[in-house]
């Protein structure tokens, strides 16, 4: 369908771009900004995919005419771009600060000494926002009257996505107000257990599955109108699912629990957290 076409020059965007950091960063082994530029490719990708039309007929149409307000934009659309654009620019920045101050990201310690596979977490950066990003970029793709109205089930899912990233705010903030405390002797915890890591051994990895959840839910009264096929919703569901499967089977969770057990393992106390705190949801299992 055509309407799937106007995805490729966003989906082509995020690619490109991450190449391009990749060409400055790979040589360099420089990991620093990592997360940065992942922020600038959320960023990029979804104004191009709110704005693709009008920039088409502007700058190849050659059509007269300046950018469309944000009001032209139907409620959703703005309301999607919005929750990515925050999302970006809270989490985007944390991370940055957060490497910055660390002088590196330590996940990349060896891998950005092999270029080949440094390259490929640029390349696999692209495919995260494309893949995560996938509910906005179709619901955006779709001119204003072909989206509904917003219903009691779109602001539901708006308290989903309100709701879990304040989770996922509050979860990054006592863990470094935890490291702050530490920092100064106020304690001799070895790890934190305290606030909402008393209820999760990984508070903030749920509150960003829930931000996608809610991001999809919102986007789903447009994927469900005679715009897309059938199964267009299932195939966005992509982003809240592969969000889930990243952080609790892949690069989130595990590799923090081997880190743990490495350090902790014999700490009594350790164990007791392990065996008393669920690993994920907070009515879920402790493994």
């Amino acid at each position: 369908m055509a309407v799937f076409s106007r995805l490729l020059p966003t989906i082509a965007s995020a690619y490109v771009g991450q190449a391009i950091f990749a060409a400055i960063f790979v040589p360099q082994q420089n990991e620093t900004f990592y997360d940065f530029c992942g922020a600038v490719g959320w960023a990029t990708t979804t104004v191009l995919s709110l704005y693709y039309p009008s920039l088409k007929a502007k700058f190849w149409d050659g059509l007269p005419g300046s950018l469309p307000a944000p009001t032209s934009f139907a409620p959703r659309q703005v309301l999607l771009s919005a929750a990515i654009g925050l999302w970006t620019l809270r989490l985007g920045s944390f991370l940055t600060m957060r490497a910055i101050k660390a002088g590196g990201d330590s996940r990349f310690d060896e891998i950005k000494k092999q270029p080949a596979r440094f390259t490929f977490f640029w390349i696999a950066q692209a495919t995260w926002i494309t893949l995560v990003g996938l509910p906005v970029f179709l619901a955006n793709a779709i001119p204003k009257q072909a989206h509904p109205p917003l219903g009691p089930r779109d602001y539901l899912s708006l308290a989903l996505y309100a709701s879990s990233f304040l989770i996922e705010v509050i979860a990054d903030n006592q863990k470094m107000a935890w490291r702050r405390a530490k920092a100064k002797k106020l304690h001799d915890e070895q790890f934190i257990s305290s606030g909402l890591w008393a209820v999760s051994r990984h508070p903030n990895y749920m509150g960003e599955v829930g931000i996608w959840a809610g991001i999809w839910a919102l986007s789903a009264g447009s994927l469900q109108t005679a715009a897309y096929p059938r199964g267009t919703v299932a195939l966005a569901a992509l982003s809240p699912l592969f969000t889930w499967y990243l952080l609790r089977c892949v690069s989130g969770v595990p590799p923090l629990e081997r880190a743990g057990n490495k350090k902790f393992g014999s700490n009594p106390k350790w164990q007791q957290y392990k065996n008393s705190v669920p690993i994920f949801w907070p009515w879920g299992s402790t493994k």
